[in-house]
């Protein structure tokens, strides 16, 4: 029996669809760099540098995402032939997290289905891979705290999915069972392979159009019990009624 739901953030409580303003931040940080070349050239060398420092992120059991999007910014500035000084990596950290907790849209069916799962007497998480200065600001902005048992950060917890380690730091949070808890996420990667590991039932998000960050070159063969396509749908998953 189902006795608690715990969910990723971003790309399932949270869409990566519509999310705005990284080419302005691109197009800023050139500018502060001093950099003179084609946008074009510009934007690829910048996706190019995110996605190397990526792929080797990714191979971290644990790490902070402060360090991802600082270590991206120092790549891409590597290619242009610059280097960023102390005082522009610091405003890049404060802006990039600012944008991304004022930016990044939360699901229009997120707070209604959490709201019914949370009055057939579920305990609901947030377990996700970021780190507490986004994590917290985003549950409270959009008052999730009002429908949440609880919310962990892999800082908090040490370890990134899909590290087992993770899933056994939010389940001895949660004083539940593995068995108890199904784990919706939308990365098959991230979050069902390492939920699957631990014992949890898992359901992936698919929403189309959109990419998980972190999973660029990475398969994945595991499956989880359900896919859905809207966060309504887990209602008659858990066997609750609206």
């Amino acid at each position: 029996m189902v006795r608690g739901v715990f969910f990723d953030l971003g790309g399932t409580l949270f869409s990566y669809r519509g999310s705005r303003g990284g080419g302005r931040m691109v197009d800023e940080v050139t500018r502060r760099l001093g950099i003179e070349r084609d946008r074009d050239e510009v934007r690829n060398a910048w996706r190019t540098a995110q996605e190397s420092v990526a792929r080797e992120y990714a191979q971290r059991p644990y790490f902070l995402h402060r360090d991802l999007f600082i270590d991206g910014l120092r790549g891409f500035a590597e290619s242009m032939g610059a280097q960023p000084s102390e005082d522009l990596i610091s405003w890049f950290e404060t802006t990039q997290r600012n944008a991304t907790v004022e930016n990044l849209p939360i699901r229009d069916d997120c707070l209604p289905t959490l709201r019914t799962l949370k009055g057939h007497g579920l305990y609901l998480s947030i377990a996700s891979n970021i780190d507490d200065d986004f994590l917290d600001p985003l549950v409270e902005r959009h008052q999730l705290d009002s429908v949440l048992d609880h919310w962990t950060s892999s800082e908090a917890a040490r370890a990134c999915k899909p590290n087992p380690d993770f899933f056994r730091y939010v389940l001895q949070r949660s004083g539940l069972a593995a068995d108890e808890v199904l784990f919706v996420g939308d990365s098959l990667h991230h979050d069902i392979v390492g939920a699957n590991e631990v014992g949890m039932q898992t359901v992936q998000i698919v929403e189309e159009g959109t990419v998980t960050p972190l999973t660029a070159g990475l398969t994945a063969t595991a499956e989880p019990d359900h896919r859905i396509s809207e966060l309504t749908e887990l209602v008659n998953i858990v066997g609750v009624t609206q």
